[in-house]
């Protein structure tokens, strides 16, 4: 068996320095069918090395209750067997612009400011899910055979606090569950972010998308030896809703890289092959500097302008960074592997079924609460999804302007049964509606959240109407609220949706349903003309959130997820029409 340590100067495998040339793929974002063709596409580009994060609000939805946490070691048995080494970056935080940086709904709701910190009630369930989850990493260490050399404490925790207590006694636990490998952080090459960061004892690692020479110098001034390693060399960029598409120049990208190299670092591709928020996970971010302005939704696709496209196809980037990397790599790489199957033909039909939003509700919806005051998501348990917030307006009275202070994110209202318009927080939380409402009323919000906070200080922040509904300056006390969780979207229970069809086809939000018949499964992309913004699935499979705002125009369909013959499609639209039915095409 091998040994992996850190040294004065370089890593050490079996005592002899090596240099990791490693890869951001995150398995949870690529369908399980496409782990062995991304990974092979990682080796052909000259990476020797892949690195993930785990998400933890993905396999305990609620205390106590796990997912599939054995997916983590099946990936990297995967990459074992690819022949690489695995970097492991298990949180509890992950930001990784995904929903709540990989924090549960459940735990930030009650905790607010108080996660990611010594506060007990944080420390507890993050013992809880280590020790649930730890063991598929600490069975394939390297000194037991398996890929896993490093093993991330936290995650950029310098750009957010500064609680050594906390990060210690989190070092502590990693290795009392078993992690024996070297430990390691990772912040951006800035004092304040390296200060806070940082243990004593562990590896610190440094983030930056260039200036390499710079950003090393930074990490020395705190730590005056050790390996140097770049952990995310950005190469690209996420995008948000309603953003222009974000590109880095592929030479640009390549010589920064070389920089990295050329000052004998080990390097983390961040991303090599982004893939794809699948099943609403896309987290959010808030706008300025000190990020704490207007909310900015990630959209469905991680593609982050990687070497290795969100279908799993080289780019130009990928063909500049094999270059580089042949140059440092022990041997040349392997030949690029060959594609998955893809889509033979296009495939088009119209929609066969359709309900209305407040059947949908009736049906998969949680049962009604009623409160004095709206409650938010994370009180009635929903993590992704929407909500329905009913309040009565008193009459008889003269109209009043409606708003609603504190709202998160995206409002809907109906007001009697008719639409009145979308509550949109872009220039802030307190918003009314452009038309005053008479009394007396039933108002209707349905209120979606776009993705919760992944990174900075409003991490943690609750989802829904965090205030009230007001008329004129008078809060409307006792509502009634219902929740609509994406993962109450099941075969059987869908099934049980009073669906109308024919001439009761209805047009506006609602959930709706067809059947694309398909002759050559494969990869493909799902496209919706005319449709506003809602969630699609693909036998029961959720493809993510589709928005009119661009800049994303497609959802990416795995082939693996698609079958000869029938495949049946659900749209659930939230805003506006869903258009004139489904457009699946070929990458």
């Amino acid at each position: 068996m091998s040994t992996f340590a850190v040294g004065d100067e370089d890593f050490l495998l079996d005592g002899r320095p090596v240099r990791l040339l490693s890869g951001a793929l995150h398995y949870f974002r690529v369908h399980e069918g496409h782990w062995e063709h991304r990974l092979g596409m990682l080796r052909a580009m000259g990476l020797d090395c892949v690195e993930t994060y785990v998400p933890w609000n993905l396999y305990e939805p609620e205390p106590g209750r796990y997912g599939d946490v054995a997916a983590l070691g099946r990936f990297l048995d995967a990459v074992g067997r690819a022949g690489m080494r695995a970097i492991v970056r298990p949180g509890p935080y992950i930001c990784a612009e995904w929903e709540n940086g990989g924090l549960p709904h459940w735990l930030t709701g009650p905790l607010g400011r108080r996660v990611r910190t010594r506060d007990p009630e944080f420390l507890a369930p993050v013992e809880s899910w280590f020790r649930r989850l730890l063991p598929q990493v600490v069975e394939r260490q390297v000194d037991r055979g398996g890929p896993v050399v490093l093993v991330q404490v936290e995650n950029e925790y310098g750009s957010y606090g500064s609680d050594p207590v906390y990060l210690e006694w989190l070092a502590g636990l990693l290795r009392e569950c078993g992690v024996v490998v070297p430990l390691f952080t990772s912040d951006g090459p800035e004092d304040h972010m390296l200060t806070g960061g940082s243990v004593p004892g562990v590896l610190a690692t440094a983030n930056f998308g260039s200036g390499a020479r710079e950003g090393f110098a930074a990490l020395r001034r705190h730590r005056a030896s050790g390996p140097l390693m770049c952990m995310e060399f950005w190469c690209g960029w996420f995008d948000h809703w309603g953003t222009e598409h974000a590109v880095r120049d592929a030479g640009d990208a390549a010589a920064a890289l070389r920089e990295v190299l050329e000052c004998g670092a080990s390097v983390n591709v961040y991303m090599a092959h982004g893939g794809t928020n699948f099943g609403g996970w896309a987290g959010a971010n808030r706008d300025g500097e000190l990020h704490d302005g207007p909310l900015r939704p990630t959209v469905t696709s991680y593609d982050y302008d990687a070497p290795v496209d969100e279908a799993g196809r080289p780019t130009e980037k990928f063909w500049r960074f094999r270059e580089v990397l042949a140059e440092y790599a022990e041997g040349p790489p392997p030949e690029v592997p060959e594609p998955p199957a893809r889509l033979a033909a296009p495939v088009r039909a119209g929609f066969e079924g359709w309900a209305p939003l407040d059947a949908v509700l009736e049906e998969l919806g949680d049962g009604e609460v009623v409160a004095a005051v709206p409650p938010t998501f994370e009180e009635l348990g929903v993590d992704r999804g929407l909500v329905r917030y009913r309040v009565a307006v008193p009459g008889p009275r003269q109209p009043y302007p409606l708003g609603v202070t504190g709202l998160r994110d995206r409002a809907v209202v109906y007001v009697d049964g008719v639409h009145a318009g979308v509550l949109d927080t872009g220039g802030g939380e307190d918003v009314a509606l452009a038309e005053p409402v008479a009394g007396p009323a039933v108002v209707d919000l349905w209120v979606e959240s776009l993705g919760r906070v992944n990174y900075g200080p409003r991490l943690a922040e609750p989802k829904g109407i965090t205030g009230g509904v007001r008329h004129e300056r008078q809060y409307l006390h006792g509502v009634r609220a219902r929740g609509l969780r994406l993962d109450a979207f099941g075969a059987a229970v869908v099934g049980g949706v009073p669906f109308a069809s024919g001439a009761g086809l209805g047009g506006g939000p609602g959930l709706r349903r067809t059947a694309l018949d398909v002759a050559g499964a494969g990869d493909a992309v799902l496209r919706l003309p005319g449709a506003t913004r809602g969630f699609v699935w693909v036998n029961g499979f959720c493809l993510g959130r589709y928005w009119s705002a661009g800049p994303q125009e497609a959802l990416f369909v795995p082939g693996p997820v698609l079958r000869e013959g029938a495949n049946e499609v659900w749209v659930l639209e939230l805003e506006g029409d869903a258009g004139s039915g489904v457009e699946l095409d070929v990458l």
